[in-house]
């Protein structure tokens, strides 16, 4: 799969013990998985953009614009 621009917002949840990852640029759920680690967190956000990417593909729907912020 190339490479992924989409975001990812992870935060850590002390209600929940572990880092959630947001996907904002995806409609839906704001909350879409996490993780026990940071990386961990990292890599499932990783995997659930490419899994709504299949999705969205197999169901013959445009992909969601990724939204750039500009630093600085």
């Amino acid at each position: 799969m190339e490479q992924i621009k989409y975001r990812m917002i992870i935060q850590w949840s002390d209600e929940d013990n572990c880092f959630l990852v947001a996907l904002p640029d995806f409609p839906g759920q704001y909350w879409r998985t996490h993780g026990d680690t940071y990386e961990e967190a990292v890599a499932n956000g990783k995997e659930a953009i490419e899994s709504l990417i299949i999705a969205y593909e197999a169901d013959n729907e445009p992909l969601p614009e990724p939204l750039f912020c500009r630093m600085g």
